[in-house]
């Protein structure tokens, strides 16, 4: 286990200074670097969030609680934590194991940490993933950079970190979709802590993005830049169609974002299935297209496969 102690405290060390240039208080700090120990950890701001991965099929219960009690002992040890800094997820439920730490698990841990002079709450304890996608941080910072005077459409918004970074950019008008109601409620509680607001300008839309934009072309909206990050899969009850799986319906979905974007504007498209290909011939008479994967996957993260993305230009 000492090898796992040492790599966090390498990786901290030298992760803590770039953070500290970037104005970043939350990165990545190892993700299953030693095939012995698969987990992930991250950093946030002085507490730690780790994903707990099975290590080998056939271990027995026992065997697994004790490497799992080990390892986070080892993260503790490491990043000089207490135990009550630790917020535990797991990918897969084990019968058998120890319970000995469900006191890292707690109900509405949640605080706000900074990104490049922007602010986000995050929830450390509730769900699986805590309300920020640390790998599309250089993203959010070419929205950024890009923004000014654009009117910009957030699909499948999350907590709508995108479009802080559009409003922070100087955007003219944002509308920000995602069908969780309680996602739209953290979107607004994140443009707050911002100093925006929602407005006419700055709208927050509790909606399928499906449906949302066929309404959309009906209304004759245009947008110059289009923010897509569509989940792997959905069958959400509250959805216009049956289910939404991104490697089947992309291309649909990206001939939609089409109908609603304004002459040159551009969509930002990304998605982590792990196994995608992206269908060129559906979309290539709509869009120039530009594989920006390698560049958008941030320093702090060492798996090039976190998520695919790519930047599509208008044609026409």
């Amino acid at each position: 286990m000492v090898m796992l102690a040492n790599r966090l405290r390498k990786r901290q060390k030298h992760l803590r200074k770039w953070a500290k240039r970037q104005g970043i208080t939350c990165y990545r700090l190892y993700e299953r670097d030693i095939p012995e120990y698969p987990c992930i950890v991250d950093w946030y701001d002085g507490e730690a969030v780790v994903w707990l991965y099975e290590r080998k099929k056939d271990e027995t219960a026992v065997q697994q609680a004790a490497h799992r009690q080990e390892t986070l002992t080892e993260i503790q040890a490491a990043l000089n934590l207490k135990p009550e800094q630790i917020f535990v997820k797991e990918r897969a439920v084990q019968s058998g194991l120890d319970q000995q730490y469900e006191k890292y698990g707690r109900s509405q841990h949640i605080r706000v940490v900074q990104e490049q002079g922007l602010n986000f709450e995050v929830n450390l304890s509730d769900y699986l993933d805590t309300g920020l996608f640390l790998d599309h941080r250089p993203m959010r910072q070419w929205v950024r950079e890009r923004s000014d005077g654009k009117r910009v459409l957030n699909l499948f918004a999350y907590t709508a970190s995108f479009t802080a970074y559009a409003i922070a950019g100087g955007a003219s008008a944002t509308t920000t979709v995602d069908l969780s109601q309680t996602y739209c409620q953290w979107s607004e509680r994140n443009l707050n802590l911002n100093g925006f607001s929602t407005s006419k300008a700055h709208q927050i839309i509790a909606q399928d993005c499906l449906k949302y934009l066929k309404e959309a072309k009906k209304r004759r909206e245009k947008y110059d830049l289009i923010v897509c990050d569509p989940p792997t899969f959905s069958n959400s009850k509250k959805m216009k169609t049956a289910s939404f799986s991104v490697e089947r319906d992309h291309g649909d979905l990206l001939v939609d974002c089409y109908g609603v974007l304004a002459p040159h504007g551009t969509v930002i498209f990304s998605n982590n299935a792990r196994q995608f290909k992206l269908d060129d011939a559906s979309i290539s008479p709509y869009f120039n297209i530009k594989d920006v994967t390698k560049q958008s996957i941030p320093e702090d993260f060492r798996n090039g496969r976190i998520h695919q993305c790519w930047i599509l230009e208008a044609r026409g």
